[in-house]
């Protein structure tokens, strides 16, 4: 059958060829997108349009077609008496899914939809594999994942969840240019893979013999930063973790980080639901949602609620507690943790899953008083130093934020490095010595957040798994 559909559209393309008529047509200059035409409606002007052909209905001597780009669908009438018998003749050699242009003047028929009376038409691109499902959307997961060209043929909504992927980075863009923070860039090939826990992606450069690592976060590099003077800097960053997958994990994922001097994680806060709040209104156009059933107050202020409390309360848990005391106590809970020993960094990730709160207001929580050990980059609160001026932000049951007082002390932050790499040595490899003596040349009081793009994506398009919002994501072979 599929076979039978590649000859008849190699034979419709040679039909193409003997016209005179390159079915692979090169540059067509357009009036504009398609729902721009039809918004400046004005009967009788003449226009040009291009898009993908989604439907035809012959009747008799004239031709009803419809054609979409990215903004909308707009019909052309051609009528054969009108475009002569050679272009007429093209309607046997088009098929759905070819890229057609055509020229005419504006109408709107007595059903009163905006139509082109075409004057002329051509073929752009011939089509040689049918959509799919005639047009009644993409349904397998693994094809509109594999080839998501065609899901964003087939399936307006996934190309809507992508427009506004575009738009809400745009705005979070603005957000920080207009509070006057810098946009920088900062390497996504590491001498040291610092910044966060994770495992690195690993690679090599021929020219200098050296093992580099594709960043698992940027933060050493924006701090430096603030070492040097900018004293507000943000980046849109890739970032990369060489780990598992699952509806919230991709190994490529998309970060905002921001740093602030002269200010604490508390601004942080107030920040983030600015933010936050302020795109869900402005792109979705309201301030409650709706993510996995649950309905989501986006407006401030939100909740918030201590780790070190909950911990406490549910497993008994304190900041005295080594791992192993961890493991027992939430064995003796029930809780099922594979293997015989983990540390506090990945207990840490066993433990979110198990206690992510769940709001009684129903707006976003922001989860405070995480033990200083689990916080390696974070300052600790000068009445209590088991703990520290730490926040994650988590919207519908998933985390979304990250942020806290940055460690600006050196002796300090070497100390923790030290202890870091003995506890956690599968995640982390060396210490960043470069990034111990920019801190010695002093880095002013300051607060970090790094926010999830894609899981805020998520929770704002209503997506359950990261793969639908990002366009390319990673799948097994």
């Amino acid at each position: 059958m599929a076979d039978d559909i590649l000859n008849i559209r190699h034979s419709k393309l040679k039909d193409i060829e003997k016209s005179g008529i390159n079915p692979f047509g090169s540059r067509f200059e357009k009036t504009g997108f398609l729902a721009n035409i039809k918004s400046a409606f004005k009967e009788g002007q003449k226009v040009k349009a291009a898009g993908r052909l989604v439907s035809m209905r012959e009747h008799g001597k004239s031709l009803f077609c419809d054609i979409k780009d990215h903004t909308d669908k707009l019909q052309f009438y051609i009528k054969k008496d009108k475009v002569g018998d050679k272009a007429w003749a093209l309607k046997d050699s088009v098929d759905i899914g070819d890229i057609i242009a055509a020229e005419g003047e504006l109408f709107k028929t007595k059903t009163g939809e905006i139509t082109i009376n075409v004057d002329s038409f051509t073929v752009l691109a011939k089509s040689m594999r049918p959509l799919p499902e005639k047009w009644h959307g993409l349904k397998d997961v693994e094809t509109r994942y594999r080839q998501r060209y065609l899901d964003l043929i087939a399936n307006d909504d996934a190309k809507n969840i992508f427009i506004i992927r575009s738009r809400i980075i745009k705005a979070i863009r603005d957000f920080f240019d207009k509070k006057g923070y810098i946009e920088v860039e900062t390497p996504m090939l590491q001498p040291i893979a610092g910044g966060a826990a994770g495992r690195p992606f690993k690679t090599h450069h021929n020219v200098y013999d050296k093992d580099l690592y594709l960043r698992i976060a940027p933060e050493l590099y924006l701090k430096r930063l603030l070492v040097g003077g900018l004293e507000r800097v943000y980046e849109i960053n890739k970032s990369f973790r060489n780990e598992g997958v699952s509806p919230r994990h991709n190994p490529e994922f998309t970060m905002l980080e921001a740093y602030t001097a002269y200010a604490d994680y508390n601004d942080l806060m107030l920040l983030t639901e600015e933010l936050v709040s302020g795109i869900a209104k402005d792109i979705v156009g309201k301030t409650e949602i709706e993510y996995k059933g649950r309905k989501i107050d986006l407006s401030p202020p939100w909740d918030r609620v201590s780790f070190a409390d909950m911990m406490k309360e549910l497993y008994s848990i304190t900041t005295d507690d080594s791992a192993d005391d961890w493991m027992k106590k939430l064995k003796a809970k029930g809780i099922e943790i594979e293997g015989k020993k983990l540390s506090k960094t990945r207990l840490i990730n066993i433990v979110a899953e198990l206690i992510e709160p769940k709001s009684k207001t129903g707006k976003p929580v922001f989860v405070t008083d995480y033990f200083t050990e689990l916080s390696p980059l974070a300052k600790t609160k000068e009445d209590n130093p088991a703990i520290s001026e730490r926040f994650e932000l988590y919207i519908g049951g998933m985390e979304v934020a990250n942020a806290y007082s940055e460690l600006n002390n050196p002796m300090e932050q070497e100390k923790r490095f030290k202890e870091q790499l003995k506890v956690d040595k599968e995640t982390t490899n060396e210490i960043d010595k470069d990034y111990i003596l920019a801190l010695e040349h002093g880095m002013p009081p300051a607060a970090g957040l790094g926010l999830g793009i894609d899981r805020l994506i998520m929770v704002l398009t209503g997506q359950e798994s990261i793969r639908d919002v990002i366009l390319f994501p990673q799948l097994k072979p």
